[in-house]
């Protein structure tokens, strides 16, 4: 139902931590000093992505996020701190604010409003 990266990671070396199937592609890019990523344009490649997944990272506060099975059944409560990010590719989802709290939230767009929501 989702990934859990906690701040705390920092890998030597480039890890992705989705697999390349995933709609979203997330890792750590590591580079060594005075490494470069050289310019270039991404080609539009077609691709058919169905459902919604999102990135979230923590930039400030604690939160418990709590996740639910495609029956709507809780599979599990999780916090998350600053610096946590979290990979939702299924299943339902709910947060909770503990502290006041910034997400940085990343997903497929466009955006189609609350109809692509269904509340439970």
């Amino acid at each position: 139902m989702a990934i859990i990266v906690r701040g705390t990671i920092c890998p030597e070396k480039t890890t992705f931590v989705t697999p390349p199937e995933f709609a979203q592609q997330v890792g750590f890019v590591c580079y060594p000093r005075g490494g470069e990523i050289p310019r270039h344009v991404h080609r539009p490649v077609p691709r058919r992505i169905e459902g919604t997944s999102e990135v979230l990272v923590v930039g400030e506060g604690r939160c418990a996020v709590d996740l639910f099975d495609k029956e709507r059944n809780l599979l599990a409560t999780r916090e998350l701190a600053p610096g946590d990010v979290i990979i939702i590719v299924g299943g339902g989802h709910g947060f909770r604010m503990l502290e006041d709290t910034v997400l940085l939230e990343v997903k497929q767009g466009p955006y189609v409003g609350d109809d692509e929501k269904e509340h439970f």
